[in-house]
């Protein structure tokens, strides 16, 4: 079964989740195209190529462009080789770029394509779990630097994309729990049903080709759509959160990451950074007991880390400071303060900032 999902944005496009889907490329490249870039890691060079056949088919001009593994993909020294495979294929603004791949994959191509002359038609074509519900949809591109991860990017909203769920078969299992990190933040921040249903069914979290699974993907990308579509920049201009709850466990989880080398998956320090937030919340009176212990233990059932190793508050406290929620000298994070009720705390007194790291270390 396939299912459509349209983000309504300023400018809508639907998110195509199902089997097979991936077949729908041609109809989203559009047909006023000459060439094509397809932006991905080596490890999808085979799933390019596969891409790649039927628009050569179509006398389109196609590219594959092959760029690092996972975070080393978003550095500022791979995206302007990008540029150069552009400039010397003679892209225009007519054409369009495909990026396939994961969070990291999906989120270079989109910067490449908001900045070749000053924005040009992208589709994504996630093929992680991670890719899916969170990177894929929503406009956010962007690279890393030493500085901190995403802090040079750009808003640019895909004209489609496409969730096949066939790719998720060859996925590693770390990489669908990492995946799984994202839908349960969804589940604490904006829909409990997701929750129960990793509470229910237990057993069919490692299991790719499961209802349960697709069911899972389909409702984390109906969480994130919603989202973006009152507030794409991230300005919580009508006062609201907005699209900020989706940052909900990223400030120390990007903290962990950078502070780690980005070797831990991405799903696996917004995990632990979930649990640090709670911790924060409870300590604040924000959230019961109960909530907290929640959070370990949906955690846990999917099978990622609720604590990190001791003696490394500084550095990442460090980090934290440079988060983009961060206003001044002021740390700001997402909390809750019931569940599905985000919420900022700004400000908070660091010794409940160093408790609560204590209590996941």
């Amino acid at each position: 079964m396939t299912t459509r999902l349209t983000v309504p944005t300023a400018h809508p496009y639907d998110v195509v989740i199902g089997n097979g889907v991936q077949d729908q490329l041609r109809g989203l490249v559009g047909e006023d195209v000459l060439r094509v870039a397809i932006i991905h890691a080596p490890s999808m060079r085979h799933q390019a190529e596969i891409l790649r056949r039927p628009l050569v088919a179509d006398q389109l001009d196609v590219h594959l462009i092959e760029v690092p593994d996972s975070e080393q993909a978003k550095t500022a020294d791979v995206l302007t080789f990008c540029w150069k495979v552009l400039g010397e294929s003679g892209f225009t603004r007519s054409d369009v770029i495909v990026g396939l791949g994961g969070g990291a994959t999906t989120d270079l191509a989109g910067f490449v394509a908001a900045s070749w002359l000053r924005g040009v038609r992208f589709v994504n074509v996630p093929t992680t779990v991670l890719g899916m519900v969170d990177a894929a949809v929503g406009g956010k591109t962007g690279i890393n630097t030493a500085q901190g991860k995403n802090l040079v990017g750009a808003f640019h909203e895909p004209v489609g994309v496409l969730c096949d769920l066939d790719v998720l078969q060859t996925l590693p299992p770390a990489e669908m729990r990492s995946g799984l990190a994202e839908v349960a933040k969804c589940g604490f921040i904006a829909d409990r049903s997701i929750l129960e249903l990793i509470e229910a069914a237990p057993e069919t979290i490692a299991d790719p080709g499961s209802s349960i699974v697709a069911e899972l993907i389909t409702k984390g990308i109906a969480v994130k759509a919603r989202t973006v579509a009152t507030d794409l920049h991230e300005t919580g201009a009508d006062g609201s959160i907005g699209r900020e709850a989706l940052n909900y466990g990223h400030t120390l989880g990007h903290a962990i990451e950078r502070f780690e080398g980005y070797r831990i998956r991405h799903g696996e320090a917004i995990a632990i950074g979930m649990v640090f937030v709670a911790e924060l919340a409870h300590r604040t009176g924000s959230i019961d007991k109960h909530l907290l212990d929640r959070h370990r233990s949906v955690l846990e059932i999917i099978g990622l880390p609720t604590a990190y190793r001791p003696g490394t508050w500084e550095p990442l406290l460090a980090s934290m400071r440079l988060d983009k929620k961060t206003r001044g000298d002021q740390l700001r994070f997402v909390v809750l303060e019931g569940l599905e009720e985000p919420a900022i705390l700004a400000g908070p007194d660091e010794s409940v900032l160093l408790d609560s790291y204590r209590a996941i270390s």
